[in-house]
């Protein structure tokens, strides 16, 4: 990952680089869920809505709480929202380990770890890196950071399974939960809040409710939030069910890890590549060009009779489409109403995500337990990537019009 663009221009390169880690981190271990859910539920005999069900909850909670932990950071810095996210994820994934019942389930896999990759992974990573970088760099840094994220899930797939063959699924999961409590380490360098940005200085002065209030009258945020839905809904449903899928279709175990392992190499690479374009090019039209891709790739899977190679193809396409919605969604927000607010304003847009990434989960586990297949939500993905590419053409790339201050 070449950083050169932001040494150019003196951005703090240890800040931006524990950023990037912490990313890796807080992504890497809720990517690889789907590692979990076959182990689970051998071990205690619960079926696939029971672990649907958790992980739909840790999407909500995590959508819920990043506008929350998004509005702290804003004011208390990003450090404490950081730390604080680090032991609730710890605690969630122990809880997870050592759940005796479906309830403890979805206590620790899905509300204490959703609440914990709300407070560590993009919204809160994202603002941090978006007030060390000048506007006309934020797109490249917000590629860099997503892609970041995107090398968690490579990094974690093949090691999720690793540790599950040797520790077994629990011990693995508390492993895994001691691993991420290096992120209040890494966070050291990210101490500050909006205010101490070096480019607050040239931020519009307004409240956090002036601010919610001037997004919601905004027809450009609301199209945005609408369809960060979709991205929710597909990515969370391939995360959480297509280890299962691959195995219902009779491949063996290992082309699951293959496959997340290389969604998410190639996430690295669409990330960092939606970074640079978005920052030369139209975002709007790069996410409806995105969405656009992902139904067509989502069609051609489910027509094609499906292998060890079509898994492989497809997971190829859809890692460089995986992640590459959130740099020019959230440089969109920065654009549209600067960075003083950005954890916060961005947050909700990533509550919508989430609230399609709760429903793609839980109807994946759903239909599959009342159909005994998962192509009903294939198709509804293909759908919804439609509706998406639509509702992001019309996008204004510009700031909201806001009054001239008066000058004595």
């Amino acid at each position: 990952m070449s950083t050169e663009p932001l040494v150019q221009h003196k951005v703090p390169i240890l800040a931006i680089s524990c950023a990037c880690i912490i990313a890796l981190l807080a992504f890497g271990p809720r990517s690889a869920m789907g590692f979990f859910q076959l182990p689970i539920l051998q071990d205690n005999g619960w079926d696939r809505t029971t672990f649907g069900m958790a992980m739909a909850l840790q999407n909500l909670f995590w959508g819920m709480g990043q506008p929350l932990f998004g509005v702290i950071a804003d004011k208390f810095g990003s450090w404490r929202v950081l730390a604080l996210g680090a032991v609730i994820y710890t605690l969630g994934l122990v809880v997870m380990a050592i759940a005796p019942s479906p309830v403890w389930l979805h206590i620790g896999g899905g509300i204490l770890i959703g609440l914990g990759v709300a407070a560590c992974s993009f919204g809160v990573v994202l603002a941090s890196i978006a007030r060390l970088v000048s506007p006309e760099k934020r797109s490249f840094a917000f590629g860099l950071g997503t892609a970041s994220g995107s090398a968690g899930m490579f990094v974690f797939a093949p090691i999720s399974q690793g540790l599950i063959d040797s520790l077994g699924w629990s011990d693995s999961l508390i492993a895994i939960g001691i691993v991420m409590l290096i992120i209040p380490l890494l966070a050291i360098p990210l101490r500050g809040n909006s205010s101490t940005s070096k480019f607050a200085a040239a931020e519009f002065e307004q409240t956090a409710k002036q601010a919610l209030r001037e997004a919601f009258a905004s027809k450009g945020y609301l199209l945005l939030t609408s369809g960060f839905f979709v991205c929710g809904f597909q990515v969370a449903f391939i995360t959480a069910h297509f280890p299962a899928y691959i195995s219902d279709l009779g491949i063996a175990a290992k082309w699951a890890v293959v496959a997340i392992s290389l969604i998410g190499f190639f996430n690295i690479i669409g990330s960092l590549a939606s970074g640079i374009i978005g920052q030369r090019y139209s975002k709007p039209i790069l996410l409806s060009l995105i969405y656009i891709a992902r139904s067509i790739a989502f069609t051609a899977f489910l027509l094609i009779p499906q292998s060890p190679l079509t898994v492989v193809v497809f997971s190829v396409v859809i890692g460089i489409l995986w992640l590459s919605t959130v740099a020019p969604t959230n440089a969109l927000v920065a654009v549209m109403f600067g960075t003083r607010y950005l954890g916060m304003l961005g947050g909700i847009v990533f509550f919508s995500h989430q609230v399609g990434s709760f429903l793609g989960v839980y109807m994946g586990g759903v239909l599959y337990e009342r159909t005994g297949s998962y192509d009903v939500v294939w198709w509804l993905g293909v759908a919804l990537g439609i509706f998406a590419a639509i509702v992001h053409w019309p996008i204004r790339e510009e700031a909201v019009q806001r009054p001239v201050p008066e000058t004595a």
